[in-house]
């Protein structure tokens, strides 16, 4: 298995175009079509041009497709494909499955009925997982993580609040845990330090949204966050630089978000040189 300095080290992303499908409504009210596909656009340019990715487009299908990363966990040379709390959504596996083996990754399934689990709920800290217990997600569902990815420790983690574990929190550098401000987030953050052998730094942002960011390396040293941008969470942006070497990188999701989703949402982040 990959060690913890392979950790953040990607050469794809897989993202997916919105439909022309306006009066789209998410949980969060109406979407701005215009402006969500601006914001997507941006997003894919920051991973094709300032991470250096190739970014693999797929056909666009319902609005909350976008939110690839509730479909599927990917670490390594695995790709796990969920079985989403909403029935709709597992209409999505197909085309998913099909880009992941083109990108010559092992792929496995959820089969058991039993289970639900959406990948947001899914926190890969290069060292073991976290999986988030919540509406979306239950003990079943975080079984077959452990099952996919056994060279991993899995621990299970309430979410309070009805968002996903990855709605508050994700890992903003190797060993250090963003984390949002609220009472949700901060009783998740002490279950993990709890179930965990290993010491995470925190880095504490005042806004929940905000904790939701990627962490990607550049080349043989360098490194980039993409967090929410300063116009969104002007509070939020001070604690991001506050980590050493790592190139800030802003970036807007408000209509996304009110599709029930977040940056590390819109893209599966796949590493096909694992040497590298």
């Amino acid at each position: 298995m990959a060690g913890p300095g392979a950790f953040g080290r990607y050469s794809h992303a897989v993202v997916r175009a919105l439909p022309e499908a306006p009066g789209a409504e998410g949980p969060g009210g109406p979407l701005d079509l215009a402006k969500a596909q601006r914001q997507l656009g941006v997003f894919a340019g920051i991973l094709r041009q300032q991470l250096g990715l190739q970014v693999v487009a797929l056909p666009p299908v319902a609005p909350r497709a976008v939110l690839l990363e509730d479909v599927a966990v990917v670490q390594g040379d695995t790709a796990l494909l969920t079985r989403p709390w909403e029935p709709a959504r597992r209409d999505e596996l197909g085309s998913v499955r099909a880009v992941l083996e083109e990108l010559k990754l092992r792929v496995v399934a959820v089969t058991d009925e039993g289970a639900t689990l959406d990948g947001s709920d899914v926190l890969f800290t290069g060292r073991e997982f976290f999986v988030g217990i919540s509406r979306w997600t239950n003990h079943r569902g975080a079984e077959m993580v452990a099952d996919a990815f056994r060279d991993f420790a899995v621990s299970t983690v309430p979410v309070g609040g009805g968002g996903h574990l990855k709605s508050f929190c994700s890992m903003a550098a190797p060993d250090t845990i963003a984390i949002g401000s609220s009472e949700a987030a901060q009783r998740a953050m002490k279950a993990m330090e709890q179930l965990s052998d290993h010491g995470y730094g925190r880095l504490s942002v005042p806004d929940d949204p905000a904790g939701n960011c990627l962490f990607a390396r550049l080349g043989p040293g360098g490194c980039a966050l993409v967090h929410r941008s300063p116009e969104e969470f002007p509070h939020s942006l001070q604690p991001f630089q506050k980590l050493p070497g790592c190139t800030l990188v802003p970036a807007s999701c408000s209509e996304v978000a009110k599709l029930g989703g977040a940056l590390s949402s819109c893209a599966l982040l796949v590493n096909t040189r694992p040497e590298a």
